[in-house]
C-alpha cells in the first residue's frame, strides 16, 4: 500500500470511529469537517434526512475574495464563521461537533472555535 492511500485509509478509519458516537438529529445536526491541503469543507447536517442544512468552504467565490489561500488558519476562521451565520439564518443554534477523523488541532479548532464565537453552541 502507497504511503499516501495508507495515510487516506486510516484517517478514513478514524473518521467512522468517531461517527458511531457523533450522529446529527433535526434538533443537533452534525457540524462535519473535512480539511484538504488547500482548503476546508464544512457542512451541518441532519442524518435522520441524509440532507446538508448549511455549508461553507474555502472554494466559494465569498471566501475566495478575501482570501487567495484556502488552506491555512485564517481560512478555517472565515469558513467557521460563515458556516455558523448560515446555520443561524435557519434557526440551527446546537450543533454536535464531527472532527471527521483529522485531530482537533490547528485548522479544524479554528473552524470549531470561529463557530463558537459566532453563535453556535456544541
Amino acid at each position: 500500500m502507497l504511503h499516501q492511500q495508507k495515510v487516506k485509509f486510516k484517517r478514513a478509519r478514524r473518521a467512522l470511529r468517531v461517527r458511531k458516537h457523533v450522529n446529527g438529529t433535526p434538533e443537533r445536526p452534525r457540524l462535519s469537517v473535512h480539511r484538504t491541503l488547500a482548503n476546508m469543507h464544512v457542512q451541518v447536517i441532519d442524518d435522520t434526512k441524509g440532507v446538508t442544512l448549511a455549508a461553507a468552504s474555502t472554494v466559494e467565490k465569498v471566501i475566495r475574495e478575501k482570501l487567495p489561500y484556502g488552506g491555512n488558519r485564517k481560512a478555517a476562521l472565515a469558513v467557521g464563521e460563515l458556516v455558523a451565520k448560515r446555520a443561524l439564518e435557519k434557526g440551527i443554534k446546537k450543533v454536535v461537533f464531527d472532527r471527521g477523523g483529522f485531530q482537533y488541532h490547528g485548522r479544524v479548532k479554528e473552524v470549531a472555535e470561529a463557530a463558537r464565537k459566532a453563535g453556535l453552541q456544541f
